[in-house]
């Protein structure tokens, strides 16, 4: 069974810090790009950050860059998003998805062949 889980999710004040981390198994891990979208009330499921299946290339949305830094660990299986600067707008549903086959753009929902449940994490002002 392919399986994806979010944790870290939770409750922080405007300028604070969360770690999201994605534990995958049921996949060959380390031959998949890893990709974090997020879906806030009333809005589209939007692209966040997304890395290369070696780590060496990082994808970020305009509204996160500076901010949120995207990482992996292939030994343990796991995608990380480290969430710096938080802004009450960045409360949405989180999830995780992995490409299990060559693409060349990162960016869409249909680039991405399993995902998580997700994980909520939101901004108070």
């Amino acid at each position: 069974q392919v399986q994806l889980v979010e944790s870290g999710g939770g409750l922080v004040q405007a300028g604070g810090s969360l770690r999201l981390s994605c534990a995958a198994s049921g996949i060959t891990f380390s031959r998949c790009a890893m990709g974090w979208f997020r879906q806030a009330p009333g809005k589209e499921r939007e692209f966040v950050a997304g890395i290369s299946w070696n780590g060496g290339i990082t994808y970020y949305a305009d509204s996160v860059k500076g901010r949120f830094t995207i990482s992996r660990d292939n030994a343990k299986n796991t995608a990380v998003l480290q969430m710096n600067s938080l802004k009450p707008e960045d409360t949405a549903i989180f999830y995780c998805a992995a490409q299990t086959r060559p693409r060349i753009r990162v960016r869409s929902e249909d680039d991405y062949d399993y995902w998580g449940q997700g994980t909520q994490v939101t901004v108070s002002s």
